[in-house]
């Protein structure tokens, strides 16, 4: 349980650091981001549920790169007062987060 409450704390923040580094992609506050990182979790999980194992971020292909792109940009439509996102965005966001899972051990996220 307190491993699954960092995880999104530590998501929050990335996700954070992504909208103030980044064009394209706006988060409202701390609060935002932890909504955010929430609903981007849920929609991951979904996708890859339906989509089999090939689209995780963790394959760390060109598939699993998209398919987060459109995961951060489908969750700004379920919580617009607290993400806002360009397509442009969308992949910056993708291509951040994923060099930062590439850095960051499974273990400490």
């Amino acid at each position: 349980m307190i491993g699954a409450v960092i995880r999104f704390i530590v998501s929050a923040l990335v996700l954070m650091l992504v909208g103030w580094l980044l064009p394209g992609i706006r988060v409202a506050g701390f609060t935002g981001a932890l909504i955010a990182a929430v609903v981007i979790a849920i929609l991951g999980f979904i996708a890859e549920s339906v989509l089999g194992k090939n689209v995780s971020p963790q394959s760390r292909g060109i598939v699993g790169f998209i398919t987060a792109a459109v995961v951060i940009y489908l969750a700004q439509f379920i919580i617009p007062t607290f993400l806002t996102v360009n397509i442009l965005g969308a992949l910056l966001a993708a291509l951040v987060i994923g060099v930062i899972d590439a850095f960051v051990p499974t273990e400490l996220r």
